[in-house]
């Protein structure tokens, strides 16, 4: 059956193909949303609860009170200026180490570069409570033969957590090197710069973003870090991480979740300063190549 402008009337009409598509799409993404920010939702709003002593996690609170800020001991406050001051010189350091060796893994023809890459790499594939056992032996080895043992030491635990930050920095780093168009460096060559004035002026600004990504994963794996610290730490010399773990298995205090709040608010004011100072999102085009 046809009607008068020859169109059948029987065509099959779709109306809710896209639809379905976005609703299933807003869906997963809801989902997702809901299953990583909830642990993070029940700290905030457990830390907030009316009560001045209980011995569980209250969620959702009686009530809204600030009681349990008030409350936080004076050993969080030094662990977290430990974690503060490790983190930003394990980052530093990490950057210091990893934009040159980046720079000779993407540039260099080494014959075992593929080998030198892949040693670089060991610290993300080497369980983390490994990687504190070896370097607590390899300090106790140190300290017999030198007489100088630097675990339970600043610098013990700054030497672990640069390891560990290391290769995000070279793997951002070498990411954006790989897009890197090196005529710029080869005009400002010719036209008399130093090689390191090329490097200072053309090379490191157009990296910027890769060693801002790199230094700023570097810096929150070091503040998070538990499986390191617990085994190069001493006893009232610990990282916050590590006397949050101890607080909570020992005698639960909810001033826990009061500390825990705070750094979840400043982890996530650091994310969206470096956002709009450095646009990390804009990482992966990145690259100082020509237009």
């Amino acid at each position: 059956m046809s009607t008068n402008n020859g169109v059948s009337a029987a065509q099959p009409v779709r109306r809710f193909k896209f639809p379905v598509v976005q609703f299933s799409f807003f869906s997963f993404c809801s989902l997702s949303y809901i299953f990583l920010l909830s642990p993070l939702i029940i700290v905030i709003g457990a830390s907030l609860h009316r009560g001045t002593r209980y011995t569980v996690v209250q969620f959702p609170p009686d009530g809204i009170s600030f009681y349990w800020f008030t409350q936080i001991p004076e050993s969080h406050w030094e662990a977290l200026s430990l974690s503060f001051t490790l983190a930003a010189l394990a980052s530093a350091l990490a950057c210091l180490i990893g934009i040159p060796a980046a720079l000779g893994l993407v540039r260099s023809d080494l014959p075992l570069k593929g080998l030198i890459s892949s040693i670089f790499r060991a610290p993300l594939q080497i369980p983390s409570i490994v990687t504190g056992v070896a370097f607590l032996q390899m300090y106790y080895l140190f300290g017999d033969l030198t007489g100088i043992y630097i675990n339970g030491t600043f610098i013990g635990l700054l030497l672990g957590h640069m390891f560990v930050g290391i290769p995000f920095v070279i793997g951002t780093v070498g990411a954006v090197l790989q897009r890197f168009d090196t005529r710029l460096e080869e005009a400002a060559l010719s036209l008399g710069a130093s090689r390191f004035k090329t490097f200072m002026k053309i090379t490191l600004p157009v990296i910027m973003p890769g060693v801002y990504a790199g230094g700023l994963y570097a810096f929150m794996v070091s503040f998070g870090d538990v499986p390191i610290s617990i085994f190069l730490s001493a006893p009232g010399f610990t990282t916050f991480p590590v006397e949050l773990f101890y607080g909570m298995e020992n005698d639960f205090n909810p001033a826990v979740l009061a500390s825990s709040t705070l750094v979840i608010l400043f982890s996530l004011g650091l994310l969206l300063l470096m956002q709009r100072i450095v646009g990390l999102d804009n990482l992966l085009r990145s690259g100082g190549g020509a237009g």
